[in-house]
């Protein structure tokens, strides 16, 4: 009993420890799942209406359009700023599809493999002349070739590894194409439900018309707002916060933003990196001139531009060589001179200058033997023979060799960077026979026979040793330049530090407003996704560390000045364009008592307003006034609605003065003639144009969330 009276008194204790137990069994599990989820948060590139997509699922989209475009433009690489704009284009195509899949699923509109086929049998959608199945004869699509395509895509996987990758490439790129026709195709059928909300009627048609035929001159009496001093116009706060009231929907933001302000320094060459450059210039041009190898002064000089010793035409130097190349004598050495398209310092000799062919046709065999001198005998008694009037294609058939014809071009060659000794003698012998001559080439490894068979158009090409050297900083001059940034960082903790303390070091203090996470760059300099993920992680007023960005040749350091919620931005932040609108309105007001007593053109002019006459104007074209250099559609409404002949009713607020005018001439224009049906298909065009537009408003009640900036 003693014993259980015990336990009895540790009751509290044991239930306090299991208490604890299960608080601590629970807190993991929901430690684990809230590790979990964050993990998830960072591997999504974005969502759109709750659907995320993650960066391997993004990634994927752009492989497959880049996959694209390398098909559709046959090229291997992307510049970094293509792959930008691929980036941009697939985020926006998900967004899109996204949004429109949603409306559409709540509309039952559907896409269904029905249409789809009769696309493909009808062969005249946009998309499809750009795929590879298109019969060339006709210039339309042939459905009947891709379904070859897609029966011997499945056996491709049979076939050697190199026919089966470009099976699989097309074959992706096919897909690509019809998922994309099925996207543009939805969409057009909402665009098109939409359009038809949009109704017009002969009435409507009528009016348009007109509006579009009914021309009037007129007589314009004008007062610029710019009459008027800046400094005579009093604006109070009252006064900006109610034109943002009235205009409050101008001044919604629908995604998040940042202002920063920040110092960005671009290192250059110094004093004494140039004068080691031009050293080393100095050098290659007195080695040319002394009659060096131009081998040897390129190895020595490191040179950025090879040479081949390969004659070569203007197209295939660099612009500023091929400016220089006409003026110079063979033989010729340039002094050092500086390039600034380029940002490079320059020497030129000028070796030979000749006329040759820009394009060689010509045939050959290729002969080969057990040894060289096997070789070489074979080839003897080849060109022998056809030297002693045998034809050229049996000779070659007898070797198992086609012999047919083959152009030869200056472009094919003439931007190769190294041109070993057997290329170099078979590019020359080609350029230099005669038409029909034929020659027996020795090389390395065989001999070829060729014939030149023609010869066309002649042009001047150039045998030129080019030195050229980008103007670039040293490693010290780097290291002093990040030395004097870090210590202006270090010494700059607070954005009032940075602003005072950057005159004192030399830098400028720069801003930069409403930068959003959709940028790829921070203010243009490339390499610096780690400052725009700093920007949208730090807090207001907090400091960057020192960013080393650009080509590495950039130091930057970034300081958040605001961060720009989501909704309407308040009145301060856009108190500068609030003060032009109000300045506007208040100077409107001063101008419209002088005009508004006015009955006649004679009267505003007492007034001090400038006349002019304006003719040809229409409703659907904003007027241009010279007198105060604006276009001003208020006009177009105002003349549209005054007879011919009668003075306007009211002083016309304008975006750059105020205006009274009075109608001369009101006339249809000539030749135009009403109709109806036509008027009214043109309406409906318009309709289906604006119904492009719905998209941005998907977009804003979407809840879009972006975050490519963490990634990409």
């Amino acid at each position: 009993m003693a014993a259980i009276g015990k336990i009895r008194s540790w009751g509290p204790m044991l239930v306090g420890v299991i208490g604890l137990a299960l608080f601590a069994f629970i807190a993991e599990e929901l430690f684990r799942s809230c590790q979990a989820t964050s993990n998830e948060q960072r591997q999504q590139v974005g969502q759109v209406l709750g659907k995320k997509i993650s960066v391997q699922e993004f990634q994927s989209l752009v492989d497959e359009f880049q996959e694209v475009l390398k098909i559709t433009q046959q090229r291997d690489n992307l510049s970094e700023e293509e792959l930008n704009n691929v980036k941009d284009q697939v985020w926006g195509m998900f967004v899109q599809n996204t949004l429109l899949e949603d409306e559409c699923a709540k509309l039952g509109l559907t896409v269904t493999d029905e249409e789809i086929q009769n696309i493909l049998t009808e062969g005249t959608n946009p998309m499809l002349r750009q795929t590879p199945f298109v019969n060339q004869q006709t210039g339309r699509f042939d459905v009947a070739a891709l379904s070859k395509f897609l029966n011997d895509y499945k056996s491709a996987a049979s076939q050697n590894r190199q026919v089966a990758d470009q099976y699989e490439a097309l074959y992706k790129y096919w897909k690509f194409t019809e998922k994309n026709l099925r996207q543009n195709l939805l969409a057009s059928k909402y665009r098109s439900l939409l359009a038809g909300c949009m109704l017009s009627n002969p009435v409507s048609a009528e009016a348009s018309f007109n509006d579009q035929n009914m021309e009037s001159s007129i007589l314009l009496a004008s007062m610029p707002y710019s009459s008027i001093n800046d400094n005579d116009v009093k604006i109070e706060d009252a006064d900006l916060k109610a034109k943002y009231n009235e205009n409050k929907e101008k001044f919604k933001q629908p995604v998040e933003t940042r202002n920063i302000k920040y110092v960005s320094l671009q290192v250059v060459p110094s004093d004494a990196d140039r004068q080691a450059l031009m050293k080393t210039m100095q050098e290659a041009q007195q080695n040319l001139m002394n009659g060096l190898a131009a081998s040897d002064v390129i190895r020595k000089s490191q040179s950025q531009v090879p040479y081949t010793g390969m004659a070569v035409t203007r197209a295939a130097l660099p612009n500023d060589i091929a400016a220089r190349v006409d003026s110079m004598a063979v033989g010729q050495t340039s002094a050092p001179f500086e390039t600034r398209s380029d940002n490079t310092m320059n020497v030129v000799k000028l070796l030979a200058k000749t006329q040759m062919p820009d394009s060689v046709e010509y045939r050959m065999i290729q002969v080969g033997g057990a040894t060289i001198d096997a070789a070489r005998a074979t080839a003897d008694s080849i060109y022998q023979a056809l030297k002693g009037g045998a034809v050229f294609d049996s000779i070659a058939s007898k070797y198992g060799q086609p012999g047919t014809k083959q152009w030869m071009t200056s472009a094919m060659y003439q931007n190769a960077p190294v041109i070993d000794a057997d290329s170099k003698a078979y590019i020359t012998a080609i350029n230099s026979l005669a038409v029909n001559e034929i020659k027996n080439l020795e090389l390395s490894q065989g001999n070829i026979i060729l014939q030149v068979t023609a010869r066309k158009a002649m042009v001047d090409k150039y045998d030129v040793v080019i030195v050229k050297h980008t103007i670039d900083f040293s490693k010290q001059t780097y290291s002093d330049a990040y030395n004097k940034f870090s210590q202006f960082v270090s010494s700059s903790k607070t954005v009032e530090s940075l602003e005072q303390n950057a005159p004192k070091f030399g830098f400028q203090v720069l801003e930069r407003e409403h930068i959003s996470n959709n940028e790829h760059n921070v203010v243009g300099i490339r390499a610096t996704r780690e400052a725009m993920k700093w920007i949208f992680d730090a807090k207001k007023n907090e400091i960057s560390p020192l960013y080393e960005c650009g080509n590495n040749d950039r130091l930057l350091v970034v300081a958040l000045t605001k961060i720009n919620e989501v909704g309407y931005a308040d009145w301060e932040s856009v108190k500068d364009e609030l003060k032009r609108e109000v300045m506007s309105d208040k100077k409107f007001d001063m101008l419209s008592k002088k005009l508004e007593s006015a009955k006649s053109i004679a009267d505003a002019q007492a007034q001090g307003a400038r006349v002019d006459t304006v003719p040809l104007i229409t409703f659907s074209a904003p007027v241009y006034v010279q007198a105060t250099s604006g276009r001003e559609p208020m006009l177009n409404g105002a003349v549209a609605s005054t007879k011919q002949g009668e003075f306007s009713k009211k002083v016309v607020k304008g975006n750059e003065g105020a205006y009274v005018f009075q109608v001369l001439t009101q006339k249809m224009r000539e030749g135009n003639k009403f109709d109806d049906k036509t008027e009214e298909q043109q309406l409906k065009q318009q309709a289906l144009q604006a119904a492009g537009n719905f998209m941005q408003e998907l977009y804003e009640n979407a809840k879009v969330v972006d975050n490519r900036y963490l990634f990409f």
